[in-house]
């Protein structure tokens, strides 16, 4: 008897833990597009495959600057202006490939932990432009103290 009571038991502990406490719910964290394009410099702009966090204006200035050394790519940017006091920047430069067609996307979500950063690298289906391209894609985030991870 006191062995199914302790089963008993024992099983009403294990359904009545919370799963929250060991696993965090990931939420999707909103972003607003600033661009998603190619750089076509053929790697002049001295831009490795990458993934950057930018909170302040002179990192950013910097990395526009040096964009814009073969093409004005940031002319085509939805804003270059950036309050680092209220957004961060998340930039992610994928390496220079040999053809066009080819993307990333970024799903942004958190936990009670940190910020992840799933990056999908896409690529052409069937022909694609023979052009030495470098893709990247730029958000900005609310400023968060949680730790922002690149998966």
């Amino acid at each position: 008897m006191n062995k199914n009571v302790l089963i008993i038991l024992l099983t009403i502990f294990v359904f009545s833990c919370n799963s929250d406490d060991y696993n965090s719910e990931l939420v999707n964290i909103e972003s607003t597009l600033i661009a998603k394009d190619n750089l076509y410099g053929n790697g002049d702009e001295g831009i490795i495959e990458q993934n950057l966090i930018i909170s302040d204006q002179t990192t950013w200035n910097n990395l526009m600057t040096q964009m814009n050394l073969v093409n004005n790519v940031t002319d085509n940017f939805s804003e270059t202006d950036i309050d680092f006091s209220e957004y961060k920047i998340l930039a992610v430069f994928d390496e220079i490939k040999g053809n066009g067609g080819h993307s990333l996307e970024l799903d942004i979500t958190s936990n009670s932990e940190n910020i992840i950063v799933n990056i999908t690298y896409l690529a052409p289906e069937g022909n694609a432009t023979t052009v030495m391209t470098q893709p990247f894609h730029i958000v900005k985030i609310s400023n968060t103290n949680l730790p922002i991870t690149f998966e």
